[in-house]
């Protein structure tokens, strides 16, 4: 057994709280505790650590034990005799430091920490940071609890959730709409989903609540309007596991949940994982009602189930189609809009109901979407401006950022562990194979020595294993748990690069550093301060660390910037990738790191098993934001088609982010960043506050959508007649004559000419001027270059293009139509010059 190190010095914390400690008698009069000036400077909290004894926690042994062994009686006076001990030094500190009555000691803390909190002004506090004993000051910048904060981030509390004259709208904000989640199924026992006594009744929807293992027919409960589940598909596939594909509609993954709480999820819901209140969650639309039509399981998911699932669904009249579930890559048709899937979602638009698609997350290589189709609103994902910063600090007083949502180590970052990395303290003769797995992934708590490993922070390395997925941070998390760590880092290799790491709320102090670079750093210290035999066998660690609290989240980030994962377009026609004239994705939401209900059977996420919430990633997680913003519109305006809703959301969105700069998206190269195009956030970032009210939209029904495909070039109007049942009566010029509120244009020669038609649906006349940012390479010309519109009433546009330099790629731009009653109606254009002539 290797000896173990001296023990570290202990130091002590202090808090210091500091309130406004004058109070007024009169307007000319101060009663206060302390000198005039200090009244007049005010007071503030601070937090302090002093050195010295340790806190009660952390006293050796033998300061606890008598002389015949262990007595808890006389520990527990011991104990309390420490407490008091410490408590009467920072009395001590106080009193010889700070003048008389210029402040208050809040608190003394001695049981994990060793120091106190003060209520002072700076002048006192900065006599105190210079005070002998004092390891450190910190003012206390206060913490509070926030929403999960995409409703906030979109606008929604301020400038949709609000009735008429200002008055709140929670309460009534999406009633009336029935939104349907074709999916893993649902938690009824959430409190997102809960009963809340609806003031209008849901009886127009034929709902069939299909009662089940986990599922009462209680599930069903007003704002759960109907629940169903299909599996046949995934009975005749395959193999079920009884124990976690349970025949109900309950949701044993978590997704189904997720997803339905992002759209629909009740307002003002506490997000409460480990013990720690996150703040409040709530859906786009909390008034909404939710059709749950359950077909993917756990072991497996089926095109059958889910088209079943469509089907019901449309036939009992939902509103809003959420589809976070699908094909990932196209089918082997000739025609991508024409796989089974597609087919079934232009037929539900047809029936009058909105589709809202995920495009996938095989980003962020272009020609990756998994949404193709004009009939389908395609979501891509993007990041918000909430982190959550992580830290690790090395014992030289170096901070390496990091993320993982946990405690900090010893209850505070300030208070150093040793560290160890994992393959030095590996059991030189256990009987386990020598892999990664085992050496340096920490993925197995008996290639351990145990008394190394105890109460430190160890460090576990990416390697192999979680290169192949078979390795994972839950087993870090056991192992830590199994051996009693004080806590873990788990930190990139060299030799496989800078890793992307995703939020998860880790019961155990811990945190993940994925840069190469950062790496280094920490292996470099660790080294410096740990001595080694002959044999290169670790006989002293002399390094510390800790780890910082990662659970207060950050609002600072510039956002939204496109995730990495989030499918790109162009769009294409085939599996050959052909470009095709219609631009995908449609519309930004944000899909990184949101917080919604969750499963606790949590079956394919084992780290969150346990847990009532979830911090997702995915564009999974930005369909429902567009589902539950497009209830939003679709309650203020219940006459509209979907084509219009869809329209409402695309031209209103913006290009810019909270920083006022072009839209950002993560590229290639993990951690850098490119100008984002249309082929990344489509026509932008969804915005609620102006989709509800977008002064023009662009309408196309079935039929136009039947003109769109007879139009497809090197198509046999045969194939279109097998796959919709209906013949090619007419077709367009060109796809790109499809009355889509943008442009594509994938092969421009010489000159083209676009039409497109809008409609006002103001309630006012107003006049528009058209304004062009014309992509390099092309000129483009609007006619007629404005126009006066009464409402109701509808105005055709002429767009020509004009090549004016080849390029190799496409580029962008955007026609801009603007109103004297302020509304901007953006069409973005994307096109690529293949000849001038």
């Amino acid at each position: 057994m290797l000896p173990s190190p001296p023990a570290a010095p202990m130091v002590r914390f202090v808090f210091v709280i500091i309130l406004l400690f004058c109070s007024g008698i009169n307007t000319n009069i101060n009663i206060c505790f302390g000198e005039e000036d200090q009244d007049e400077e005010g007071r503030d909290i601070y937090l302090v650590m002093v050195e010295g004894d340790p806190p009660v926690a952390f006293l050796p042994d033998d300061h606890l034990h008598s002389d015949r062994g262990p007595s808890e009686i006389l520990k527990e006076a011991r104990s309390r005799g420490h407490a008091a001990h410490l408590e009467k030094s920072h009395d001590e500190l106080l009193q010889t430091t700070l003048d008389q009555g210029a402040y208050n000691k809040l608190y003394s803390f001695n049981h994990i920490v060793n120091g106190f909190s003060v209520h002072t002004t700076p002048t006192q506090a900065t006599r105190l940071k210079n005070a002998p004993g004092v390891k450190l000051i910190q003012k206390d910048t206060g913490a509070r609890i926030m929403t999960t904060h995409t409703p906030k981030m979109l606008g929604l509390p301020q400038r949709v959730w609000q009735r008429r004259g200002g008055h709140p709208l929670t309460r009534d904000a999406g009633e009336g709409i029935v939104i349907g989640f074709v999916d893993t199924g649902i938690n009824p026992f959430h409190p997102s989903f809960a009963y809340d006594h609806p003031r209008h009744g849901d009886g127009r929807f034929p709902g069939v609540c299909e009662e089940g293992p986990m599922f009462p027919k209680t599930s069903c409960n007003g704002k759960i309007v109907s629940a169903r589940f299909f599996s046949a598909g995934a009975q005749a596939a395959g193999n079920l596991n009884a124990s976690v594909d349970i025949l109900s509609p309950y949701d044993a993954v978590g997704h189904g949940s997720h997803v339905a709480s992002t759209a629909a999820g009740n307002h003002g819901v506490p997000v409460v994982v480990n013990g720690f209140n996150y703040g409040r969650a709530s859906g786009m639309a909390p008034r909404a009602r939710i059709a749950v039509y359950k077909a993917i399981y756990p072991s497996l998911g089926t095109s059958t189930d889910v088209l079943a699932a469509i089907d019901q669904a449309i036939k009992d009249g939902v509103d809003i189609l959420s589809l976070s579930i699908g094909p990932d890559e196209p089918s082997n048709e000739n025609i991508t809009m024409l796989s089974m899937f597609d087919i079934f979602m232009l037929f539900a638009r047809k029936a009058g109901v909105l589709v809202i698609q995920a495009v996938g997350n095989r980003g962020p290589d272009p020609y990756t979407t998994a949404s193709y189709s004009p009939w389908a609103v395609g979501v891509a994902s993007c990041h918000t401006d909430r982190t959550y910063p992580g830290s690790f600090v090395l014992g030289n007083g170096r901070k390496i950022d990091g993320i993982g949502l946990s405690a900090p180590s010893s209850g505070i970052e300030l208070l150093q562990s040793k560290l160890v990395l994992a393959k030095d303290a590996v059991l030189a003769n256990g009987d386990f194979p020598r892999t990664p797995e085992y050496i340096d992934e920490c993925q197995h708590p008996e290639a351990f020595d145990p008394v190394i490993v105890r109460r430190t922070i160890v460090i576990c390395t990416f390697s192999a294993g979680f290169y192949n997925a078979s390795s994972s941070i839950p087993a870090i998390v056991n192992t830590a748990r199994t051996l009693g760590f004080a806590g873990f880092v788990f930190v990139a290799n060299p030799a496989y690069g800078d890793f992307i790491a995703d939020s998860y709320p880790f019961p155990i102090p811990g945190v993940m550093v994925p840069k190469v670079s950062d790496t280094q750093v920490i292996i470099d210290y660790y080294q410096k301060h740990t001595e080694r035999n002959y044999n290169g066998v670790v006989t002293e660690y002399h390094g510390r660390a800790s780890i910082g609290e990662g659970r207060f989240a950050s609002y600072n980030s510039k956002a939204p910037i496109v995730s990495r994962f989030s499918s790109r377009g162009p769009n294409f026609v085939d599996v050959k990738k052909t470009p095709l004239d219609l631009l995908k994705p449609d519309i930004l939401a944000p899909g990184h790191d949101i917080w919604a209900a969750w499963s606790p059977m949590s079956v394919k996420h084992p780290i969150l098993v346990g847990y009532n919430f979830g911090l997702l990633s995915g564009t999974s997680m930005a369909a429902p934001h567009i589902a539950g913003i497009a209830a939003l519109i679709k309650q203020r305006n219940p006459l509209w088609s979907p084509s219009m809703i869809s329209s409402a959301m695309t031209t209103t969105a913006t290009t810019f982010d909270n920083r006022g700069a072009p839209i950002m998206a993560h590229g290639q190269e993990i951690y850098t960043l490119h100008l984002s195009t249309p082929f990344d956030h489509g026509a932008g970032l969804v915005s609620p506050a102006n989709a509800v009210d977008p002064g023009l939209v662009f309408m196309s029904e079935f039929e136009d959508y039947m003109s769109f495909l007879c139009s497809l070039p090197n198509t046999d109007p045969e194939i279109i007649k097998t796959a919709l049942g209906e013949p090619c009566g007419r077709s367009f010029d060109a796809p790109s004559d499809l009355n889509t509120p943008s442009v594509t244009i994938s092969k421009l020669s010489g000159s083209k000419v676009v039409r497109r038609t809008v409609r006002n649906v103001a309630d006012k006349v107003e006049m528009y001027v058209c304004g062009v940012v014309p992509p390099t390479g092309v000129a483009v010309e609007v006619n007629p270059p404005w126009f006066t519109i009464a409402p109701q009433g509808t105005q055709d546009l002429e767009v020509v293009l004009k090549a004016t330099q080849v390029q190799d790629s496409f580029s962008h731009g955007e026609i801009v139509l603007t109103g004297n009653m302020e509304h901007i109606v953006r069409i973005p254009l994307s096109v690529l010059p293949v000849s001038v002539s």
